[in-house]
């Protein structure tokens, strides 16, 4: 859990920065990797700072390792080279060909001792957001790389060993179709649920409109307290405690924590349909 509120944390500060002005560069990955291992897996790794020893992928030594990067003493050229391309140097690329290229290079530097994985992912969705094709990052392809997780690792190996770019290009372009279909599905099937039961809402006469409020606020955190809700909306904790008795009862949200104080609950079908596709194979 605490990683997936850091990846959230990286990827709204690196959008952040974007919008502010800072390019897409050095020291926008370094300042995103920062946030990315606050706490957690790789927090001991100096975040932040590119790497002054050499790293390797699987194995116990680079001797027998399924891959080692360039040396520590290339990687800032190496980055330096990326940081170009990303800017259309020496010639401008198309930026969802530069996407897939850029992702390819950066984990082949691996320029962090880690969470360069993670912030390969994250540099996919910052660079599509940075050029203006998405207005927000509703096109992420981690699950849809884990889901393939070999093949993966095939094709970024097979670039490195036999320069052969189109199979991960093709690849790479079926994650961007199936990612980019599933996402426009999930948001068909969120828009129908939220009037469906807002059409339940309205029969309930005078009550109905603060329970719309707090339907609206649930659309934005499907898991919340009765008090965040009350902070989000403006409604007293009261009459709030009441709308989800009434939200409850018509099946639209669930009470998970079983206690009197600091009840926590689930917008059920919003969590269902948000969950739906995001079991690995084999878990």
């Amino acid at each position: 859990m605490r990683e997936v509120s850091n990846y959230v944390a990286a990827l709204d500060h690196g959008l952040r920065l974007l919008e502010e002005g800072l390019p897409l560069s050095l020291r926008l990955f370094r300042e995103i990797l920062g946030v990315l291992l606050t706490k957690g897996r790789g927090s001991n790794q100096t975040p932040g700072e590119f790497r002054r020893s050499q790293n390797w992928i699987g194995g116990t030594r680079p001797g027998n390792a399924a891959f080692v990067p360039p040396p520590a003493e290339e990687v800032l050229e190496c980055m330096g080279k990326l940081e170009l391309f990303l800017h259309d140097q020496p010639e401008p690329t198309s930026v969802l060909l530069k996407a897939a290229l850029a992702h390819v290079q950066f984990e082949t530097i691996h320029p962090f001792l880690d969470g360069s994985g993670r912030l390969g992912r994250l540099l996919i969705t910052l660079l599509l957001c940075g050029q203006k094709v998405l207005q927000e990052p509703m096109l992420y392809l981690s699950l849809y790389f884990k889901t393939h997780r070999q093949y993966y690792y095939e094709l970024l190996n097979n670039v490195r060993l036999t320069g052969d770019w189109e199979a991960w290009l093709d690849f790479f372009a079926e994650a961007v179709i199936v990612t980019a279909t599933q996402a426009v599905e999930t948001a068909r099937q969120l828009l129908d649920l939220s009037n469906r039961d807002r059409d339940k809402i309205s029969g309930l006469g005078r009550a109905a409109a603060s329970i719309l409020q707090v339907h609206r606020a649930l659309m934005e955190h499907p898991i919340a307290t009765s008090g965040s809700l009350a902070e989000k909306t403006g409604i007293t904790p009261a009459t709030v405690n009441k709308v989800l008795g009434h939200l409850e009862q018509l099946g639209i949200v669930k009470e998970l924590t079983a206690q009197k104080r600091n009840r926590l609950f689930s917008y059920t079908g919003y969590i269902e349909i948000m969950s739906r596709g995001t079991e690995l194979p084999g878990r």
